[in-house]
């Protein structure tokens, strides 16, 4: 099981494929160089497969690479951070 992430900017969301199919997302809302993280969600198809968790992780690396923060406004994004010190950094 491949999981890539992109970014979608025209729908201010990272979205997530599974061996090429869509399995979820992540919504934004930009503010300034912060990134709120608001709303997580994933195909049932693909519910308790590690999907959303490399969703996360995926997201976190892409913001990341080019130098902004992020505010967990999702709760799934939040603890990931909390239970992940190495993202810990991005928090704005």
């Amino acid at each position: 099981m491949t999981i890539t992430v992109a970014l979608k900017n025209e729908k201010k969301r990272y979205e997530a494929a599974v061996d090429g199919q869509p399995a979820g997302f992540i919504t934004y809302e930009p503010q300034g160089d912060v990134l709120d993280l608001q709303h997580t969600e994933i195909d049932s198809a693909y519910e308790g497969k590690g999907v959303g968790t490399e969703l996360v992780k995926q997201t976190l690396d892409l913001i990341r690479s080019i130098g902004k923060k992020v505010k967990p406004s999702c709760p799934f994004v939040k603890k990931f951070i909390d239970e992940n010190a190495e993202y810990q950094d991005l928090l704005a």
